[in-house]
């Protein structure tokens, strides 16, 4: 079974290549949005093990949104990791560092740095695939 993978940031250029990446290990199905206002409709259809979720965004950013995703209880319980710019490189780990009960990674982030997140995250291995 491929572990399914919600991703949500308004850079279409962006969630393009992270979804080709991810699907083209196999391992991987991925839906990708690039309006926050569907986020919690399109992950009650899809229902992600895990979210990738940006936090700048315009109209609801990425903090409301885990914030409804907290407040739903057939949500609640999937990691979610932000993607962000809004903290410098050098102020996480490479594989995400924990702020609260979420993970974060800085951007501009590489494919590898994100596949280990997911698996440290998800308790899963494999194989990584450069991107960006």
């Amino acid at each position: 079974m491929k572990t399914r993978i919600l991703l949500v940031d308004d850079e279409a250029v962006l969630t393009r290549m992270m979804k080709r990446n991810f699907e083209a290990t196999g391992r991987f199905e991925v839906l990708d949005i690039n309006d926050s206002h569907i986020a919690v409709d399109a992950a009650r259809r899809f229902r992600p093990d895990v979210v990738l979720l940006d936090i700048m965004m315009p109209g609801v950013d990425g903090n409301d949104v885990a914030a409804a995703f907290a407040n739903d209880p057939d949500l609640a319980g999937i990691p979610i990791i932000f993607l962000t710019a809004t903290i410098s490189k050098m102020a996480v780990e490479p594989s995400g560092s924990k702020v609260g009960n979420y993970t974060f990674l800085a951007k501009p982030v590489t494919f590898d740095d994100v596949l280990a997140c997911i698996n440290g995250l998800l308790g899963t291995v494999g194989t990584v695939n450069e991107f960006v």
